[in-house]
């Protein structure tokens, strides 16, 4: 089990991923950041934790983000692993595109309709030190937009991380560096 605090003067953040099967405790003050977590958990098939405080919206959704990242790149093992995936989500009348690529250089591009939201996806790639992006192919629900991609990161990431003999790479091996 990986365990990851991140204190500041606007938020108090703690992250643990893996520690057996199943899903831990989801508890941050933010509604929506709270469903799109559950949504991640359910659909990536990650064990992880978050419990996070703070009454500046900005702050703890970069922070979680940031907590998160950090804590998916020392608790997985993403040096042999399929590495990159996609997919595809639709959710009413959404339809949004998530690829990933689990290497050691971080890279966000996307927009959400909550830019917070946004703005913890970009915190959470860079962290996690792994290639995000996020297409919104159509949608007018923001609510749906967002879970969608969010669904879509969670499938991605699961298949990402499917176990791999050998790294796949054409520069030899791979590997995320660990602090």
């Amino acid at each position: 089990m990986t365990e990851i605090t991140r204190a500041t003067r606007e938020t108090q953040v703690r992250v643990r991923v893996g520690g057996g099967n199943g899903a831990g405790r989801i508890a941050v003050p933010d509604a929506m950041l709270q469903h799109m977590l559950e949504s991640l958990q359910r659909w990536s098939g990650i064990p992880f934790a978050v419990e996070a405080s703070g009454d500046d919206r900005h702050h703890l959704l970069e922070d979680v983000g940031i907590t998160l990242g950090q804590a998916l790149r020392e608790g997985l093992d993403m040096e042999r692993c399929e590495r990159v995936a996609h997919a595809v989500v639709p959710m009413d009348e959404a339809l949004v595109g998530v690829a990933v690529d689990l290497i050691d250089r971080p890279y966000f591009h996307g927009a959400l309709p909550d830019p917070l939201l946004t703005h913890f996806l970009q915190s959470l790639a860079h962290e996690g030190r792994f290639n995000l992006h996020v297409d919104v192919i159509r949608g007018t629900h923001e609510h749906h937009v967002c879970e969608a991609a969010f669904k879509g990161l969670g499938i991605a990431l699961r298949k990402a991380l499917e176990p791999r003999a050998d790294p796949l790479s054409t520069k030899g091996k791979a590997r995320v560096r660990r602090n």
